[in-house]
């Protein structure tokens, strides 16, 4: 297992998560504002040109959605 150095996910969430209703279900989100810097983090780094900086925190932004993945999978298998 190798060491990578990230954010911690729990800094993005005071601004960075909301929780919308789908199809029934209460599940967490992004906003638009954080969805927008993944988007644009893993453009950047789709073409090598993320620096060290950008890399620690797309690898915090990449962990939360992996965390709400499983979280929101959680809810709606209830």
């Amino acid at each position: 297992m190798t060491a990578q150095m990230m954010i911690q996910p729990s800094s993005l969430l005071p601004n960075g998560i909301e929780i919308r209703q789908v199809n029934n279900f209460n599940l967490f989100k992004f906003t638009d504002e954080l969805q927008s810097r993944s988007d644009e983090l893993l453009e950047r780094n789709k073409n090598g040109l993320l620096t060290l900086d950008e890399a620690t925190e797309l690898a915090g932004i990449s962990e939360l959605s992996r965390i709400f993945t499983l979280i929101n999978a959680m809810v709606m298998a209830q």
